[in-house]
């Protein structure tokens, strides 16, 4: 996407992305990234493109900026964990999904 300044609107952006801006931030079908705020119902394309791992380059000598593609692996498809069965410590058989609804915090441990 080439743009004259690193703010677009909403619409701008989802015609040369595909990203839309919802209450979530920025989202693309189940995906969405935070975003701090639109000023002016603008968005800060230098902050999306960080978010997102996107490249942005700047020819100064044209006034262009350019937007790559999302790189991958910053936005999540969904925050769930898939299911998931392990041993507990009396060797009993234990889903994470039994804790559905409820905050989680996994540790992992490894001799290596």
């Amino acid at each position: 996407m080439l743009l004259e300044r690193l703010e677009v609107t909403p619409d701008e952006l989802f015609a040369g992305t595909g990203w839309e801006i919802r209450p979530e931030g920025a989202c693309k079908a189940d995906r969405c990234v935070p975003l701090p705020a639109a000023s002016g119902g603008r968005v800060d394309v230098g902050v999306l493109a960080e978010r997102l791992g996107m490249a942005l380059v700047h020819d100064p000598e044209h006034g262009l900026w350019a937007l790559g593609p999302a790189s991958g692996g910053h936005a999540l498809m969904s925050a769930e964990l898939p299911e998931l069965t392990l041993p507990d410590r009396h060797g009993m058989p234990f889903s994470l999904s039994s804790l559905r609804g409820r905050k989680v915090l996994l540790v992992a441990w490894a001799s290596w």
